[in-house]
């Protein structure tokens, strides 16, 4: 429920192809030096670098930023532990997840019935 209220406090995301660092900062609500950071811990991460290694951020960039910081303010992982999320799931979630999906098709099914009745 937090994450829904973050989610709504952040600005929306112009259509712009490239964004500089201080705009993906205000974008993502963080400072430019955890930014900076972020490069270095998650590989997904790689802005465009262009003249005078000046950063430009692409919208995919932005909404991974947003992930990570959800990640890591909201969810309270762990720099690897949010690296390791992005990276694919371990194989304990990813059985989770195939019994998660399993009940959630069940209760569409039960639901369906239901509006049926109705």
């Amino acid at each position: 429920m937090q994450e829904a209220s973050e989610a709504q406090e952040l600005p929306p995301i112009p259509s712009k192809r490239y964004f500089t660092i201080g705009e993906v900062g205000e974008l993502c609500a963080v400072k430019p030096h955890v930014l900076r950071y972020w490069e270095q811990e998650f590989p997904q991460l790689k802005p465009v670098k262009r003249r005078g290694n000046r950063r430009y951020y692409q919208r995919d960039d932005v909404l991974l930023i947003r992930q990570i910081k959800s990640l890591l303010y909201n969810q309270g992982f762990t720099i690897g532990g949010a690296r390791q999320r992005l990276n694919g799931q371990t194989v304990e979630e990813k059985v989770c997840s195939a019994v998660e999906k399993t009940e959630l098709k069940q209760m569409i099914r039960e639901l369906e019935s239901a509006i049926a009745l109705l």
